[in-house]
């Protein structure tokens, strides 16, 4: 399964997107195979983003297919998008590229290097805890989109947050003091058993919701908490219906 979310690498936005279930092959592939290819996203028209993306694919069956090697993600980054992959083997992975890569006429680099432990994997692909909270505030906010829904309009959202034990939870709600924050309910299920759900009026922007997830998030983590999620409701057919 592929997730795409960007990260802030010495204030340079960096768009990642990583296979989170890669690490099933892990101890059968200890090559790391880097391809650097040299391609712009903001300047591409849609044509030929198109063809990029058909080259990206074919690079990848055909290294996983004929190599067997792994797609584990990949950053864009200054113009260059960069593929990673672990392998078994190192030897054929130069001239599989070269076979896909030199046809398509784009300036291209690869290199390879041992990486039993995958570190390269766990520290500059996988996402941080906050990073899939803002991963699944994308899902969210894409799914409103869908609806036309106005995202600028502010509404109350819900957000869900859960606790190892009772006390911890507790211990949250009793010092809860975050601006515009208040307490909804406790909810309990197989997933979340020592679960709150907070209330806050705002708008469900990328940027609003960035915010207030990453407020939220520090102030649970400080109670050994974790975030969990978000919901709302649509507002803008509501507001239409009453402007009628």
């Amino acid at each position: 399964m592929r997730e795409i979310f960007n990260r802030l690498e010495d204030d340079v936005k960096v768009i990642t997107e990583v296979n989170i279930e890669a690490t099933d092959s892990k101890e059968m592939n200890p090559w790391l195979f880097s391809v650097f290819i040299k391609y712009d996203d903001l300047e591409a028209n849609e044509e030929s983003y198109e063809e990029f993306l058909e080259t990206k694919e074919s690079l990848i069956i055909a290294l996983e297919h004929q190599d067997r090697a792994v797609y584990v993600g990949s950053r864009v980054l200054d113009g260059w998008n960069e593929l990673y992959f672990y392998a078994y083997d190192s030897k054929k992975l130069d001239a599989i590229a070269s076979k896909i890569l030199t046809p398509s006429n784009y300036v291209y680099e690869s290199n390879v290097v041992r990486d039993t432990k995958w570190g390269f994997y766990e520290t500059q692909l996988f996402p941080t805890e906050l990073e899939f909270c803002h991963i699944q505030s994308a899902k969210i906010i894409f799914l409103l989109e869908e609806e036309d829904e106005d995202l600028t309009i502010e509404r109350d959202v819900e957000h869900y947050v859960s606790f190892e034990t009772p006390t911890q939870k507790n211990r949250f709600i009793n010092t809860l003091d975050l601006d515009g924050f208040s307490f909804k309910d406790e909810i309990s299920s197989e997933e979340f058993e020592h679960g709150v759900a907070l209330v806050k009026t705002h708008a469900v922007t990328e940027d609003v919701v960035t915010k207030v997830v990453e407020e939220l998030f520090a102030k649970v983590k400080e109670d050994h908490g974790y975030y969990e999620s978000w919901s709302t409701t649509l507002v803008s057919q509501e507001l239409e219906e009453r402007s009628k």
